[in-house]
């Protein structure tokens, strides 16, 4: 799961928080749409930082051109 899957979530929960106005009676929509939005921040957050911390990480032997 990446960013764009944190995204998704976030706004699926959206759409069944603030866009739908259908009662089901066996499932709270807008219960599982703000666990999603809740779901899908973190999910891009997590994705944020470990993008942001992989980036200065080099994997592989460095030569002396690198060096320069």
């Amino acid at each position: 799961m990446g960013m764009g899957a944190g995204i998704v979530l976030f706004v699926i929960g959206a759409i069944l928080e603030f866009a739908l106005n259908i009662q089901v009676t066996w499932i709270d929509l807008h219960l599982v749409g703000y666990i999603l939005m809740i779901a899908g921040a973190v999910v891009f957050l997590l994705s944020l930082i470990l993008m942001l911390t992989r980036r200065g990480r080099r994997t592989g032997p460095v030569s002396d051109e690198d060096l320069l």
